[in-house]
């Protein structure tokens, strides 16, 4: 361990402003498979290279993504869309680990113009061992190992990859042993091999946190993980990418709740940045529909000041794939240009205690709903379309999601279940959480209101897609649905008008979710009417 201290890692030349991810959110085909997609169907079919894909898959759902086709994507994602960064996933999900010398043999015109680690980046989402299997970790390593040579035999900056994004971060430790793990890897010497000679010996660690009261915290963990840095290395970490998820955290805790742990979150990096002297980039890992975070190219200024402090933003499926490629290009230009001038936004220690209260009110009322409404939840998810190539999320391969004493789909599959029978996940446990305040405490409600800025915003897009025939008649045979009635009626009042459908979209939305929910209690296959609302709302889920 001593001898880790002297280990030096790529010096950054830029924090890129917008990550692409590989989320399977996005309803429509991919602007990039529009082009003679029956030709293409022929193509994949004949090559062996997608051994990994079901050719019957694409060619019946062409938005299907194969594992095969993501080095190409990611390619994409650079030279067509404008974006800095790219996420690839190795947690829970099937990989192509073949992507370097992919993008260096196709592409090395392009990669010698803009080179990885240097201009463009590419971020392995590691797999944490504490959840998944350890041998999936063991090959993303090797990976990266990999990649520093192959740069080197192509004449290329020799550390193209330095970073690596450790999920479902609980404590310090991980992060310290991801380190460590990693340098004996990189350490071993055989004639074979020559890593000894690679000049990656270590990675920069973005901890990923996925709980509200550990985003809440988590400048403590980072605290702890600085100590720990300094021990083993005997000097700072150049800089830290705290990175707090917004899918995840909702699904378990509500729209609320999440929000406001993220702002306290931000608040406490700066703080420790001007303590430490460290400085603190935040990526956050939002998506297209509000209670995923609700970033979209047609909403970048909201989201903006929303998020202020963030320096990093996910640019997800949805939002590449459902909205037109010139818009998508002008937004991730405007990300890039305007995300490093926000600022955090200071809460003192009295509005940090008033901001948590609230955050366990709105956690109360959405937990006991959802554990009420989950069977119905996980129906209809199991007819979703395929978009990516997933391990499955049970036994050897994988984890799932719950509440309480519940198990439920993933956050995409979660919303977009909700949101295909026309009950937005937005609205479960806000409006009584809304009524309690305005009843017990009316004060609290500025607080909310000053920290949550888009919450009228959010409300108002997510309730657009309420079916209230749907809802009225759940209510009827499940008790939890009452609740998210009585959550209708308090947001109602809250806002001052009617939620609903307004365009002819969302009321073509509307009818088509009372059809998914009459074939449900058939129990007749969904999954076209799914992928139709899919596409009205501009998201899967």
């Amino acid at each position: 361990k001593n001898s880790m201290k002297n280990i030096q890692v790529r010096e950054r030349k830029k924090i890129p402003a917008t990550m692409i991810s590989q989320h399977p959110d996005h309803a429509s085909t991919p602007y990039w498979k529009l082009q003679d997609t029956r030709n293409k169907i022929q193509e994949n079919k004949k090559n062996t290279s997608l051994r990994g894909a079901s050719s019957e898959a694409i060619s019946v759902n062409p938005a299907f993504v194969s594992t095969a086709e993501e080095a190409h994507e990611l390619y994409l994602s650079f030279s067509d869309l404008g974006a800095t960064e790219y996420k690839w996933d190795w947690e829970g999900k099937l990989v192509d680990e073949s992507v370097m010398e992919r993008l260096l043999s196709e592409h090395y015109d392009y990669f010698k113009k803009n080179p990885l680690g240097v201009e463009k980046y590419l971020t392995f989402r590691l797999p944490n061992p504490r959840v998944e299997t350890e041998f999936r970790i063991g090959r993303s390593f090797m990976n990266l190992i990999s990649s520093s040579a192959m740069a080197r035999a192509f004449k290329l900056p020799d550390t193209p990859l330095f970073e690596v994004i450790l999920p479902m971060t609980a404590n310090a430790e991980e992060m310290l042993e991801i380190h460590e793990a990693f340098y004996e890897l990189a350490s071993l010497k055989h004639k074979l091999f020559a890593m000894s000679e690679n000049p990656l010996k270590n990675i920069k660690v973005i901890p990923l946190f996925e709980e509200i009261n550990i985003i809440a915290d988590s400048d403590q963990i980072l605290k702890t993980y600085i100590k720990g840095f300094i021990k083993r290395f005997k000097r700072k970490p150049q800089y830290i990418r705290p990175y707090i998820a917004r899918s995840d955290p909702a699904l378990n805790a509500g729209l609320v709740p999440t929000v406001l742990a993220v702002k306290i979150a931000l608040s406490k990096y700066a703080a420790l940045e001007a303590e430490s002297g460290i400085s603190m980039y935040p990526i956050i890992g939002v998506a297209a529909l509000p209670f995923r975070g609700g970033l979209t190219p047609e909403n970048v200024p909201d989201f903006v000041k929303e998020y202020s402090g963030v320096r990093t933003a996910l640019i997800q499926s949805a939002f590449r794939y459902d909205y037109p490629k010139d818009k998508v290009i002008k937004a991730i230009k405007e990300i890039e240009e305007s995300l490093p001038k926000a600022k955090a936004v200071r809460i003192s220690d009295s509005d940090e205690k008033e901001l948590r209260k609230i955050m366990d009110i709105f956690e109360k009322e959405y937990k006991q709903t959802i554990e009420g409404i989950a069977s119905i939840i996980n129906d209809v998810a199991s007819h979703l379309p395929k978009r990516r190539e997933r391990v499955q999320h049970t036994g050897l391969f994988g984890y799932s999601r719950g509440v309480g004493k519940v198990k439920l789909p993933r956050a995409i599959g979660f919303t977009a279940a909700l949101y295909s029978i026309g009950v937005p996940p937005e609205l479960v446990g806000t409006g009584r959480g809304l009524s309690y305040l305005l009843t017990h405490n009316p004060s609290l409600i500025t607080i909310l209101e000053k920290y949550y800025i888009n919450l009228r915003k959010d409300l108002e897009n997510a309730g657009k897609y309420l079916n209230k025939q749907n809802l009225k008649i759940l209510a009827k045979k499940i008790p939890a649905f009452k609740l998210i009635e009585e959550d209708v009626l308090e947001i109602e009042k809250y806002l001052g008008f009617e939620l609903g459908p307004i365009t002819s979209k969302e009321k073509l939305h509307n009818d088509l979710s009372t059809k998914i929910y009459a074939k449900l209690v058939k129990g007749k296959a969904l999954t076209d009417l799914i992928e139709e609302t899919a596409i009205l709302r501009k998201s899967l889920g």
